[in-house]
């Protein structure tokens, strides 16, 4: 029996955008696409939008997932979602047989959830990119309105920036198969920040997708098919 893949979307993001991916991993496997709570259609209290929280969301799944088949998923984390399910690994060893991160960024500092949080202003997004606000809104119809999604990200993004989850002694209990990937065009995270944190973890890779930047829309399916598909095969001892 083949483990049952988790897809999780990144920050800003709702399960809908994950739709293709999800699709094509279904060649794989039997694939469930988990929306964080205050995202899309998944509304939310304050206590349930966090890191930590979504960690915790994560579990759930995984946990429900086991009892069913007696099998630990796999799980393929775009962005925050790749965050949260190496966070949930570190705290419990053994939730996921494999994990796939993509454009995940790790080394957060206050000085750089700061900067990024500023980016979050809804005024300026309606201003200055007012179709990436129309998407956002359509989006997150059932979250509690696009700018409260923003306002709880900017505070998610400096709680991390104050108290990252993942370091190098928490990655050192990841026991998963895992792989770190990174856009070759991403300009949220450098492939170097990648096979860092990757050589933290026990059984870790990390991988370069050519050409490919930091939006998961732009990002080639195949190549996150191939990338599960690594993650999934047994460890040579």
């Amino acid at each position: 029996m083949k483990p049952k893949v988790l897809v999780v979307h990144g920050a800003l993001g709702a399960a809908t955008q994950m739709e293709p991916i999800a699709r094509a991993l279904g060649s794989l496997s039997v694939v469930e696409n988990v929306e964080l709570a205050g995202h899309g259609t998944s509304a939310a209290g304050d206590d349930d939008f966090d890191m930590t929280a979504f960690a915790h969301q994560l579990h759930v799944r995984a946990q429900r997932t086991r009892h069913t088949n007696d099998i630990a998923p796999v799980i393929f984390g775009y962005s925050m979602g790749g965050y949260a399910a190496l966070a949930l690994e570190s705290s419990y060893p053994g939730t996921f047989s494999g994990i796939v991160t993509l454009g995940s960024k790790f080394a957060w500092t206050p000085e750089l959830a700061l900067r990024e949080s500023s980016r979050l202003n809804a005024h300026v997004i309606a201003e200055k990119i007012p179709k990436f606000a129309k998407t956002l809104e359509e989006r997150h119809v059932g979250a509690g309105g696009w700018e409260t999604v923003l306002e709880r990200t900017a505070a998610l993004l400096m709680h991390l920036g104050d108290a990252p989850l993942l370091t190098r002694g928490s990655l050192g209990q990841i026991r998963a198969n895992v792989c770190i990937a990174v856009g070759e065009k991403d300009d949220t995270v450098s492939a170097d920040e990648s096979r860092v944190y990757a050589s933290y973890i026990p059984n870790a890779t990390s991988r370069v997708i050519a050409d490919a930047p930091h939006p998961i829309e732009r990002v080639p399916v195949d190549a996150i098919v191939e990338l599960v598909r690594c993650v999934m095969q047994p460890r040579v001892s």
